[in-house]
């Protein structure tokens, strides 16, 4: 199982909507729309971050690339 992590946005640090947990497992996401998996182009969708809070289990997404990630001892 992949390492918890702490992410921010510039000067803002992120914790999760749901239980305001602020450890996440990190993990790409495609972004597939129904045009591209019909012409079989999904692999050229755009990608997502998606933050997996490590408490709850909540899937956060972000398309904004200026996520930092610091590594947390759990």
């Amino acid at each position: 199982m992949a390492k918890p992590v702490r992410a921010a946005l510039g000067d803002v640090w992120l914790e999760c909507l749901v239980c305001q947990g602020d450890l996440f497992r990190e993990r790409g996401v495609l972004l597939n729309s129904t045009g591209m998996e019909f012409l079989k182009l999904a692999w050229a969708d755009e990608e997502a971050t998606g933050l997996i809070c490590w408490r709850c289990g909540y899937v956060h997404l972000f398309v904004n690339k200026d996520i930092e990630f610091y590594r947390a001892d759990k």
